[in-house]
């Protein structure tokens, strides 16, 4: 069984446990193949927590799971120095926080103030943890999916520009629909009475990394490079692609949202079993990519203009060259 089809194996075992949610499994692994982190918001109880398992529960890969919430220290997620005395001769060890493992869940990650928000900066950019001034390597296959809950919510925290810059994506959980609720609710009664079967089998994560070496090597065209640059200065220079883009954006993406798009492009494209990335591919991910990289200008927030709407604008105005 080649790379490819080993990955979408597991997106099928993961499909089989998340009805409904066939574009959150796709972004999910579009994120790990990628190299990079997913944020998803969303109301509770959307099987956000369910998505990020679910994955864990296949791969042969340490998961850790993080409750985030407002009296959460820094080091309670990455881990501090503890003294040990033994026979009269003391040190300090590393205590290892859930940061490090494989698969990390940051559950409900705007409950929790920006300074244990920031105690994921290092680990999700440098993919090393600094303690007392001693540098902990993360591992190679490392993958930080944050949840959180709609802004408007009681008792939450924005989170940082710079943290929310760290996201390769962010994905919107919406309800199921009716259809897809039923499923739901025969999936989890057939968990309840036992009677649900379960694949014991595990993906190694080398496959994981053979996969990602697979999506480094797609073909990307200089057209399809130009056009990522151009699609991030228009978020830039609003006012040279279309008079509305001038009234709705304050401040645009930065480099990292070109490193975005190219890393879910060709993650996407060699999901789909092409060896290039096409137009299709770029503006299937964009919305994901750039939704949490803009802000707004006040006055567009008043008249009720969204992120998408931006995005769907300057798709529309950008011509691939």
């Amino acid at each position: 069984m080649s790379v490819r089809e080993q990955i979408l194996q597991l997106r099928s075992l993961i499909a089989a446990s998340i009805i409904g949610q066939e574009q959150v499994i796709d972004r999910l692994l579009i994120a790990l193949l990628a190299n990079g982190h997913l944020l998803m918001e969303g109301l509770p109880g959307l099987a956000k927590t369910r998505t990020i398992k679910t994955l864990a529960k296949h791969l042969a890969a340490d998961f850790s799971r993080i409750q985030f919430t407002p009296d959460l220290l820094p080091s309670d997620v990455t881990g501090t120095e503890i003294y040990y005395d033994q026979g009269g001769q003391g040190s300090f060890k590393f205590q290892p926080g859930p940061v490090f493992g494989n698969i990390i869940l940051a559950d409900e990650i705007n409950r929790a103030p920006a300074k244990a928000q920031a105690s994921l900066l290092e680990a999700m950019e440098e993919r090393q943890v600094t303690i007392v001034g001693k540098t902990h390597p993360l591992p190679d296959v490392y993958l930080v999916m944050a949840t959180q809950n709609p802004i408007e919510q009681e008792g939450t925290y924005p989170l940082p520009e710079a943290q929310m810059d760290r996201f390769l994506m962010k994905v919107l959980v919406d309800y199921p629909t009716d259809d897809n609720e039923t499923k739901i609710l025969r999936l989890v009664r057939g968990e309840d009475a036992g009677t649900a079967t379960a694949s014991t089998d595990k993906l190694p994560l080398q496959v994981i990394l053979d996969a990602r070496g697979e999506v480094f090597k797609v073909f990307v065209s200089e057209a399809i490079e130009k056009y990522f640059v151009t699609l991030i200065a228009a978020t830039r220079r609003p006012s040279q692609f279309g008079p509305n883009l001038k009234d709705w954006i304050q401040m645009g993406a930065s480099p990292r949202g070109t490193l975005a798009l190219d890393r879910a492009a060709r993650a996407n494209a060699w999901l789909s079993g092409r060896d290039h990335v096409t137009p299709d591919d770029v503006r299937s991910i964009a919305v994901d990519c750039l939704r949490h990289r803009l802000i707004l200008t006040y006055e567009a927030t008043a008249e009720g203009i969204t992120p998408e709407q931006a995005i769907a604008e300057i798709i529309k105005q950008v011509a691939v060259a």
